[in-house]
């Protein structure tokens, strides 16, 4: 038995491993501190019960169940939360959870519902579990291949003749990203929503084509037009993601050997679209820079830097942050540090070269240029002005 804890605070997570290790020494339990890291061991070990906290940072824990519940449908979740507001609840039960408990939660508790989730985990998996295991490893073979014939790269002596039957008639969906930053928890979003789509529309499946790119392909039945499920696709993505995204498709495709160039049809189109990130998420972006540049516009502040904090392409970013603060990145750090210098020029004790270093520029005469361009006059200058005006 594998049971996942996925808490943001270690004290809550170490308590719930002590007491289910004391009584049930037998079990395997696996720690994540967010969203992102228990993606990455539900990828990697199967589990049978997940403990999730409901308000975590990045990803909550029902984002987290809603986004994976579909490629693991065995798994038993429980939520955990100290937000005892009723819609929690009822959001996670509608997604399946099969009980919801409030920190702080007694042993004798946590104990009976692992021990009944266990006999439930044993009766569910015992006949279904192998059958589960081949239909996974036929999904992933057939995604490694198609991954290649998409590359228009060789796939041996793997015959193409199932795949052919089994489409007769498709449409490619290609979803790109744009980051300098690992993109693995985006990737896995995709990858899920796209498949629960594809699933609810017709038939397919979802395959990696690079690190910043995945590929889908969908047989719809007649009549049903590929743009509802782009459409629906998009409201998920804008919800989730957390990085600009493009969403590309093709025409109904009726030849499989038509797919290598169709792919590179849209690669290419790619160069040219725009990227699309939602408001929401594009406001808080330039929030978190904003708070970080006020923090640190004492230091080495260069646009690559801030940008990567936020993880967006320096050239988004600065496109981002002009659109929302109607002032360049260069010129709202000039404004920022002059602003502040200005306060610091009130208190005669200061030098003027330690009010250089305090606003983040490490010469005098290149400060004192920028503060005359900006405001007409020097730094000792505007110091003697207010010293006058305040005697008066």
């Amino acid at each position: 038995m594998h049971i996942l804890i996925v808490d943001d605070e270690s004290a809550i997570r170490k308590g719930i491993e002590r007491t289910l290790l004391s009584s049930f020494p037998q079990y395997r339990i696996h720690l994540a501190a967010n969203a992102e890291q228990a993606m990455a061991l539900l990828r990697t070990q199967p589990m049978n019960i997940v403990f999730t906290d409901i308000l975590m940072p990045g990803m909550t824990g029902l984002q987290l169940m809603d986004i994976s519940r579909h490629r693991h449908p065995l798994v038993k979740w429980v939520v955990i939360s100290a937000y005892s507001e009723f819609a929690y609840a009822q959001e996670a039960i509608r997604l399946g959870a099969k009980d919801y408990l409030l920190k702080p939660f007694g042993k004798d508790a946590l104990n009976e519902m692992v021990e009944k989730l266990g006999e439930e985990v044993v009766r569910e998996t015992e006949h279904t579990e192998e059958m589960l295991q081949l239909k996974s490893n036929r999904k992933y073979l057939q995604e490694a291949v198609f991954q290649r014939w998409a590359m228009g790269l060789d796939t041996g002596r793997i015959d193409m003749k199932p795949f052919m039957d089994k489409h007769p008639h498709f449409f490619l969906i290609m979803v790109k990203m744009e980051s300098d930053k690992v993109v693995q928890l985006d990737n896995f979003i995709i990858e899920n929503v796209l498949l629960e789509l594809i699933e609810k529309h017709g038939k397919g499946f979802v395959t990696l084509y690079d690190s910043k790119s995945l590929l889908g392909l969908v047989t719809l039945p007649d009549g049903t037009r590929l743009q509802s499920l782009i459409e629906e696709l998009r409201g998920h993505l804008i919800k989730y993601l957390r990085v600009p995204f493009q969403i590309m498709s093709t025409e109904r495709i009726e030849q499989f050997q038509a797919v290598p160039a169709e792919v590179q049809r849209m690669r290419q189109a790619s160069a040219t679209q725009i990227y699309e990130y939602y408001a929401n998420g594009s406001d808080r972006s330039i929030e978190v820079a904003l708070q970080y540049i006020r923090t640190h516009y004492h230091a080495d502040l260069s646009l690559e830097k801030v940008a990567s904090i936020v993880y967006l392409n320096p050239a988004y970013f600065s496109q981002l942050f002009k659109q929302k603060t109607g002032q360049g990145f260069k010129e709202y750090v000039i404004h920022l540090r002059l602003e502040q210098a200005k306060q610091l020029l009130l208190n005669p004790k200061l030098k003027l070269i330690d009010i250089t270093e305090r606003i983040g520029y490490h010469d005098l005469r290149h400060f004192s240029q920028v503060f005359r361009k900006k405001y007409g006059t020097t730094p000792s200058e505007y110091r003697q002005e207010q010293s006058v005006n305040s005697s008066f």
